[in-house]
């Protein structure tokens, strides 16, 4: 068996809970799937992914229909016999994860919620209970909690827009308006580090045609930058933006259109999925697994970026300055600078060589 995640293998542990058609919602591992009932009836469904990398990967299982994200049109209202909500990792995104499942559930179906104890399975059964007051736990097994309910009365109608919300953030004086979902865009407001990334694009701007905002979020990146240049009077850039979750997928196509903002969003892990040079890339890219820094995810991005970069291209990014993101740039890019330090945050310019 391949390595899995708990949650995972806490399913596989009560597979014989499953029944009938069943659907998979925040799938983590494609390797799950082949792993249900090898030797017994086979089980098939629908298999969600928030995860580019993933759904890329669910997409190889035959019997399986593969689904990315919220608003993946292949999720079929009132189908599903079983539905199996892994508990995602924001707290926030629990409830409108439960609404889809609500909305694939066939009538009286079975509903399974599954996570582990450190990712809050506890605080998450409140969440449950209120919307499926029947819920009981059923196992604990590998860390987790596996709870389920019976009978369960399909609430249709979910739409991914009705739990959107919106805020305005402003630097430099230009304001933007910024979607949001349950796990992506802060409601604090505009990140430290991204300001600091914008404010030097407002004092050092990065003159092209095309930009790649590489792990774009919510696209605020993308839309400041043009909305930027339009109050200054500039040539608007198109900004293309790349990110690997569904949620800031939607997100940025829901900024940019807000904005008016113009350029290609696309899902991708990493920048595996994306074909083309950019004269600039900008990023805030979030580097790290878990609580510990992962450097050798720094230095995978750094070497695809090289081949997104033009000859002489710019690479603009803003990182935490305990990071030893200097030496790996100039290794991998060429000749970089300090633009703006916080002590918490460094923006780096780097050009091609």
């Amino acid at each position: 068996m391949k390595s899995l995640p708990n949650s995972h293998q806490a399913l596989l542990k009560n597979q014989h809970l499953l029944i009938g058609r069943v659907a998979l919602l925040g799938v983590a591992s494609a390797h799950l799937l082949p792993e249900l009932s090898p030797s017994g009836p086979a089980i098939s469904g629908l298999a969600m992914s928030e995860h580019a990398g993933v759904f890329r990967a669910l997409g190889h299982q035959e019997t399986w229909q593969a689904c990315f994200g919220y608003d993946d049109p292949a999720l079929t209202q009132n189908r599903y016999d079983s539905v199996v909500v892994f508990l995602p990792k924001a707290r926030s995104e629990l409830e409108m994860r439960l609404a889809l499942a609500l909305s694939l559930a066939a009538d009286n179906a079975r509903l399974i919620l599954v996570g582990e104890k450190k990712e809050g399975i506890a605080g998450a059964i409140k969440q449950l209970k209120a919307i499926v007051p029947q819920a009981s736990k059923v196992d604990s097994a590998r860390h987790c909690q596996v709870w389920c309910a019976d009978a369960v009365e399909p609430v249709p109608g979910f739409q991914v827009q009705d739990w959107l919300s919106w805020d305005r953030v402003e630097c430099a004086g230009v304001p933007v308006d910024v979607a949001g979902l349950p796990g992506i865009f802060s409601q604090d407001g505009l990140d430290k580090g991204t300001r600091l990334l914008l404010e030097t694009l407002s004092e050092q701007p990065a003159g092209a045609e095309r930009i790649l905002d590489f792990a774009c979020g919510a696209g605020v990146i993308g839309a400041w930058v043009q909305a930027w240049q339009a109050s200054q009077k500039r040539a608007v850039a198109s900004v293309d933006a790349v990110d690997v979750q569904s949620q800031a997928i939607i997100c940025a196509r829901e900024t940019y259109q807000r904005n008016g903002a113009a350029g290609t969003i696309s899902a991708s892990d990493g920048l595996t999925g994306m074909e083309g040079l950019w004269p600039v890339i900008i990023s805030n890219p979030p580097f790290h697994s878990g609580v510990k820094t992962d450097t050798s995810m720094t230095e995978q991005f750094l070497q695809d970026v090289k081949r997104h970069l033009q000859p002489g291209g710019e690479l603009r990014l803003v990182a935490n300055s305990f990071l030893p993101y200097e030496a790996l740039i100039k290794r991998y890019i060429g000749r970089v600078e300090r633009l703006r330090e916080d002590g918490r945050f460094t923006v780096y310019r780097a050009f091609r060589g």
